[in-house]
């Protein structure tokens, strides 16, 4: 069943006079030409998963020219994520604002296409272009649109000079996207992604009482899918092509259609059986591999699929692998000789927060002060994000994104993270803003914590 819109009353913690002028002074400091300079200077510093590094530095310069405590945290040659403080009196919770910087895909033809097309679109090239209010290039809306919104809400915050309590710390971090390392020169490491610069940075101890993700979405969200990715191995018989008619002959390839079309019919049947809350989990065939492409005379013995399944907070790896191994083996027995298996390659649990706690409490608040209207939650979502590795540490997360472009916009009907609109910047680094002021000016009393 598909969840149901969660409401909620407009809550009752205000500002105070002071917090509403220090909170005015800061939302009076936002620029659009500002926030244009920021995503056309992130935009054009190409940063694809695993080469995050000079971006990094780019953003740790960023923070300390209007000064804020800004430092570099190599996590090796390549990679690395950018960390800032503005710190507090001491007596507050601290707040992370915390979004990533990595791009899907280099933006360059010799290893892009033709998996995404025939040619790099200009949406997806490290080469913004400033167009009727919007900003186009490579991951100008996700990530980066969001990681310049986080560096605007702390500027302007630090040239206001607001007194806070808790200290605001700033995270822009590496392998954010949902990859392992890209096949190029160079490239050593394979724990590059799913997370990794997210992971390195609280264990190094930077760390917060709460967080803000920056994410696409335009509302506050408490919980969302993790994901799972599958190996599934399609049986057959090693043959030749000048044999087949002589020799027994079960060819991998082919049979892994019967596969891939039993797994297309089963993936609504696990979101139904899996949606609750905001999440609607959905699964996908993300690639195939099989044979030698240097002789296609040769049959293979196995043909290999890899699957994604979207996981719910409230569902184990464990169990989504039962489910789809059941799946599998009903897919062959409607399939008399398919021979299957499947090996689950990656396990990264969705995570929550509940929604009682302060920080959704406060990033509902801000929305809310922001769009003008009582905040309805986002459900059926299956994005996952480093939120779940913030939550799966124990900080109270929330995940906040701005509002769909008013004006028509490229791309729209097709996936594209490569166009932003510089007033939907603008919303969500106004509730960014909110969310500090309503945080960081608080005593730890005031904010639920001892």
């Amino acid at each position: 069943m598909t969840a149901k819109p969660t409401r909620f009353a407009k809550t009752q913690m205000g500002f105070s006079p002071e917090q509403s002028k220090w909170r005015d002074a800061a939302l009076g400091k936002i620029d659009l030409d500002r926030l244009r300079e920021l995503i056309v200077e992130m935009t054009a510093i190409p940063s694809p998963t695993g080469e995050e590094r000079r971006l990094a530095e780019h953003l740790v310069a960023r923070m300390q020219s209007v000064g804020i405590e800004a430092r570099y945290q190599p996590i090796d040659e390549r990679q690395g994520n950018a960390l800032g403080c503005r710190r507090g009196s001491g007596d507050g919770a601290s707040l992370l604002l915390y979004a990533p910087i990595d791009t899907h895909i280099a933006g360059d033809e010799a290893e892009d296409c033709p998996w995404i097309g025939p040619h790099v679109r200009e949406d997806m090239r490290p080469h913004p272009i400033v167009r009727d209010g919007l900003v186009i290039g490579l991951c100008a809306e996700n990530p980066k649109g969001y990681a310049a919104c986080i560096l605007a809400a702390a500027e302007v915050v630090q040239k206001a000079g607001i007194p806070l309590r808790g200290d605001l710390m700033l995270g822009f971090g590496a392998g954010g996207m949902p990859t392992n390392k890209r096949p190029v020169p160079g490239a050593d490491r394979y724990n590059v992604g799913q997370g990794s610069g997210c992971s390195f940075m609280l264990e190094q101890g930077f760390r917060s009482d709460f967080a803000v993700i920056a994410k696409p979405g335009w509302a506050v969200a408490w919980e969302e899918v993790g994901l799972c990715w599958f190996k599934i191995r399609v049986h057959g018989y090693l043959n030749y092509t000048g044999q087949r008619h002589r020799l027994r002959h079960k060819n991998p390839i082919v049979e892994a259609v019967k596969v891939i079309e039993g797994l297309e019919r089963w993936f609504p049947e696990y979101t139904k059986n899996n949606t609750s809350g905001l999440v609607a989990p959905q699964g996908s065939i993300g690639a195939i591999e099989g044979g030698w492409p240097h002789k296609p005379a040769f049959v293979p013995a196995a043909c290999n699929l890899y699957v994604d399944l979207r996981v719910s907070p409230r569902v184990d790896p464990s169990d989504v692998q039962a489910q789809l191994r059941q799946a599998l083996v009903k897919i062959c027995a409607d399939n008399p000789g398919l021979e299957a298996d499947c090996e689950m390659i990656l396990a990264i649990p969705g995570g929550s927060t509940p929604p009682e706690n302060w920080i959704i409490r406060s990033g509902i608040r801000a929305w809310e002060a922001v769009a003008g209207g009582t905040h309805v939650a986002r459900t059926n979502t299956s994005g996952a994000t480093d939120a779940n590795i913030l939550r799966g540490r124990g900080i109270p997360t929330a995940r906040i994104g701005m509002p769909a472009p008013k004006s028509p916009v490229p791309y729209e009907n097709t996936f594209s993270m490569g166009v932003v609109e510089i007033a939907g910047m603008a919303a969500l680094t106004r509730c960014l803003v909110n969310i500090i002021v309503d945080t960081c000016t608080r005593t730890r009393g005031e904010v639920g914590l001892a």
